[in-house]
Parts: C-alpha cells; sequence; structure tokens
C-alpha cells in the first residue's frame, strides 16, 4: 500500500497545511488568495525540479484559459508572503520555470508545528524585589523547564524567530515549557533603573518564586546561561537538571582577548547606528555574525525581530552588562546533572567558553555540535542531534 500523502509540509520557518489549506509562520496564519495558495502548494510538493509556466496552468487552473500573467502575480504574491525577495525559496529559472529550493519536511498531526494560538500560550506577570513587572509565559505539558531569556526576546515574536522558534515547538510539545522576558524587553516592564548580570537573576528568582514550581530543569542559551549556571548554584534543592547552549563563564571585557574586547565594542557601534532603521543593513551584518549559516531571509527577519525586543538603549544596557559577566565561581558549585551544548564553529562565543563550562561543572556532559551558527537552526543536518540531546537528557528520571 503506498504511504499517506503527508498533511503538512514545512520549510523554513513556514508551515503549509494542505488539510485547511492554510500557510501559517510563527503561530500567525498569512492570507493567500486560493490560487495562489495552489501554485505554492503544486511547488513545494514538487520540490527540487523545475515546473514549466504550463505545467502551472494545468495544475492550477485546468480546464480554464488564463495566461501567463496568472501564474507571474501567483508567483509576486507568494514571494511577497514569504519575505522571499532573494529568491531562496523560489527560484525562477529563464525560459524554463519556476524551481522550489527550500528544504522541506513532512510532518502528519500530533507531531506537525502547531499554531501557537492553539497551544494557547499564557502570558502573566510576577513583580521582582525592586519592582520591576516581569511577563511569563507558560506552554505545553509534562516536566516543567524554565528557560532563562538570552538577549532581544519577545515572548510573541519569538515563535517567528528563526533562531529560537523550532526549539519552542519542540520543547512545548514534550514539556511545560516556561519562558519569561527579562527585565527592559518583550512584554516586560523597558523603563528600568537598572539591568546587569544582579537582576538577571532577580528576575529568574522571583518567576520561579511567583510560580511556586518545587522543581524545575533550568535551560540558558548564550548569555541567558551565566544566570541559569548561578541559580543552580544557589538553590540545588529546586533544580532537577541544566542545559547550557552556546554559553560562557567570562563576558568579552572579563575573558582577557582583545579581539573579544573589540568585538564588543564594534557590536555596540552597529547596534547604534542601525537599530533605529526598518530593514536595517548594518543589523543584518550584526545578526550575521550570530547565524553566517542563515538564509538571507532568515537573517532579515532576525534583525528584524531583534528591533521589535526592545528599544536601542536598552539592547545596549543589556549587551553592555554581558560583557562584564564573571560567574567563575560558581562552576566549581554547581552540583546538579548539567548538559552543555556548543556548536564548533560558533564564532560569536568560541567553543573554548562551552569546553570551559563542560570541564568546570563536576560531571557535566560536553555535546560539540557541527554547526557554524550561535544555535543550530532546523534546516541544518545537526538539528536531530541538538534535539535528540536535549530530550534524552531531560526525559531520564
Amino acid at each position: 500500500m503506498a504511504p499517506a500523502p503527508p498533511h503538512t509540509l514545512c520549510f523554513d520557518a513556514y508551515t503549509l497545511d494542505l488539510m485547511r489549506c492554510t500557510l501559517v509562520r510563527g503561530g500567525h496564519e498569512i492570507r493567500l488568495r486560493p490560487k495562489t495558495f495552489d501554485t505554492l502548494r503544486y511547488l513545494a510538493e514538487h520540490a527540487g525540479r523545475v515546473v514549466s509556466k504550463e505545467e502551472l496552468l494545468r495544475a492550477v487552473w485546468p480546464s480554464v484559459v488564463v495566461t501567463d500573467d496568472s501564474v507571474v502575480q501567483c508567483i509576486r504574491e507568494i514571494r511577497d508572503a514569504l519575505l522571499d525577495d532573494t529568491h531562496q525559496i523560489v527560484k525562477t529559472v529563464p525560459r524554463r520555470g519556476y524551481l522550489f529550493v527550500a528544504e522541506l519536511s513532512t510532518m502528519r498531526p500530533g507531531n506537525q508545528i502547531p499554531d501557537i494560538r492553539v497551544r494557547d500560550q499564557k502570558v502573566s506577570f510576577c513583580r521582582t524585589i525592586d519592582g520591576v513587572n516581569i511577563a511569563v509565559a507558560r506552554v505545553g505539558h509534562g516536566a516543567p523547564i524554565v528557560c532563562t531569556p538570552t538577549w532581544a526576546t519577545h515572548l510573541e515574536h519569538d515563535w517567528a524567530n528563526p533562531a529560537r522558534a523550532g526549539l519552542w515547538h519542540f520543547l512545548a510539545d514534550r514539556f511545560e515549557l516556561i519562558r519569561y522576558d527579562g527585565r527592559g524587553f518583550g512584554l516586560s516592564d523597558r523603563n528600568v533603573s537598572e539591568i546587569s548580570f544582579a537582576t538577571f537573576e532577580r528576575d529568574l528568582e522571583a518567576v520561579v518564586d511567583a510560580l511556586a514550581l518545587p522543581r524545575y530543569a533550568l535551560l540558558g542559551i548564550s548569555q541567558g546561561c551565566a544566570a541559569a549556571i548561578a541559580h543552580a548554584a544557589r538553590y540545588p534543592e529546586r533544580v532537577s537538571r541544566m542545559i547550557v547552549h552556546g554559553g560562557f563563564a567570562l563576558g568579552r571585557n572579563k575573558c582577557g582577548y582583545a579581539k573579544e574586547i573589540e568585538l564588543s565594542k564594534a557590536f555596540i557601534t552597529i547596534m547604534r547606528e542601525g537599530w533605529g532603521d526598518d530593514d536595517s543593513a548594518l543589523l543584518r551584518i550584526f545578526s550575521s555574525s550570530w547565524l553566517p549559516g542563515a538564509s538571507p531571509d532568515q537573517i532579515k527577519r532576525y534583525s528584524n525581530l531583534l528591533r521589535s525586543s526592545t528599544t536601542l538603549e536598552n539592547a545596549i544596557r543589556n549587551r553592555l552588562a554581558a560583557d562584564e559577566i564573571d560567574i567563575t565561581d560558581f562552576l566549581s558549585q554547581v552540583r546538579r546533572p548539567t548538559l552543555v551544548l556548543h556548536c564548533r564553529s560558533d564564532n560569536s562565543v568560541p567553543f573554548r567558553e562551552g569546553r570551559r563550562l563542560g570541564t568546570s561543572i563536576a560531571n557535566a556532559i560536553l555535546v560539540s555540535l557541527e554547526s557554524e551558527n550561535h544555535v543550530p537552526l532546523p534546516n541544518e543536518p545537526v538539528w536531530p542531534r541538538f534535539v535528540d540531546a536535549i530530550s534524552t537528557f531531560l526525559s531520564v528520571p
């Protein structure tokens, strides 16, 4: 018996729901005309080969006489909907037709990337000891995993963030995913008097206290690893286990490398010059340093999402605070099972920093990932290894 056709086709940050005839990105439906959707569907179902205009006309407009302009209009609408101005998803092959070039994955009901509205993410607020309102989101079912924020987070917009959405969906399918926006970012209070490593710790403590979680796992990514490590060292009776990815114990101004200090200054300059511009080329350069293996469209969306997360002033204050981090004294105090993940070719946080965490935390498991991105992307070959390592570690009793 032939296998049943897939119910969804997933590519980049998008999902084509073939049952409901909808295109979804980051939990939000993108409206397409029926013929435009049918054109996109046909191209995706025949990904990897050139489809001529004549074939599209026969498939999408059967028994109807229309001109080539109908195809051209649909292709234009598809590219507008997918933000595909550089033709990284649908490529034109001169005098031959169109080629769907994005990498596809198929998912069936129960495994497909769900719409966040169906997941029913619940957002609430808690207050820190210094009076800052922190936004907290809970979604999914199972053992709780608390994710400490890295910089430029937004509880709503992160579902469309190419560097984070894939991991959030994966975790929410298997656990109770608890995320929060750090002070100055996303839905949390933005007009705050202090942003420092001490406030990173304060925000995390406020969240777990407000939720009255007796036991929870921690996940830290990038600068969020430091707060997770310090918390695990201070509260071993509350933390069940901890995962840190792309983390560091010493910020750029503390690590002793002149190159890192100069890089910190360059990042601040780029942010000052490019933060206020729509579709900023400078922010794309900045984003490319974190995701060098991403497509131009992913870089464009990531850089625009950064701007939506906070103000320029708060972004710079957060970066400066991260550059001053020094948690070396906490590393030997961690006694909870720890998984350290790090991309071997990560230029944003060099692999030596991940190795430092892996060798300094007692009995930590170090997993190196073959990627040049700061966080692996779902279309990378290393993605299954990345998420399987996390799922396996969290599933141990």
